[in-house]
């Protein structure tokens, strides 16, 4: 739900095309920025005046947004969304998603964002997360099943707990080969040197580096 996570998308694809001698394997994980949402989700437009201190300020700062969107080819129609979901039930999907493939897993991610930022679907709506799995490839029906249950709500709360330790406070954040944190959508090339570097530090066996 974190506009500027979908930008860190697209900077990171633009930074792994750039990037021809490393091969990179990616894989997404949960973290929430405000797991206090009720399961039902909050009206989108209090929620952001009262996160940033009125409808001015809100309006500024997603104005901002929209253009560092617009900058990479992302046209955010922050209008068409009514809800501030909880996120909780999407990364269950997402982790179950890890189990297809990476392939699978990023697809899914990019539908979860167009669903949220250009459709203004509610992510948190077990149906939304049940047609955008069918769409990534995942079988809808087992999809369907397991969220009905609470299979892996601990496991996802748990690794995002591992995550605040490790100091991660916002998203997004690039963590490289387990060691290494890039944090916020920063620029490709500032991403793209950063894997390289990593790459690098392991392959000359540097201490930390032997995994």
């Amino acid at each position: 739900m974190c506009p500027w996570c979908y930008i860190g998308k697209r900077r990171l694809e633009q930074a792994l095309d750039s990037i021809d001698d490393v091969e990179v394997e990616l894989r997404w994980r949960p973290f929430q920025l405000d797991p206090t949402l009720p399961v039902e989700g909050r009206d989108r437009q209090e929620y952001l005046e009262t996160k940033f201190g009125g409808p001015e300020r809100a309006r500024e700062i997603y104005d901002r947004i929209k253009q560092a969107g617009n900058d990479e080819g992302l046209a955010f129609n922050f209008d068409a969304i009514a809800v501030s979901p909880n996120t909780i039930d999407a990364h269950r999907v997402i982790r179950w998603a890890s189990n297809e493939g990476q392939d699978i897993q990023d697809r899914l991610v990019e539908r979860l964002f167009k669903d949220f930022f250009m459709d203004g679907a509610n992510i948190g709506n077990h149906a939304v997360l049940v047609a955008a799995a069918a769409a990534a490839g995942m079988d809808e029906s087992v999809v369907a099943a397991l969220l009905s249950t609470d299979q892996d709500k601990e496991a996802v709360s748990e690794e995002i707990a591992v995550a605040q330790k490790m100091g991660v406070t916002g998203v997004p954040c690039f963590i490289i080969d387990n060691k290494y944190a890039v944090m916020g959508a920063q620029a490709s090339d500032q991403i793209a040197a950063a894997i390289k570097q990593a790459a690098d530090m392991k392959a000359v066996g540097a201490p930390g580096t032997e995994n």
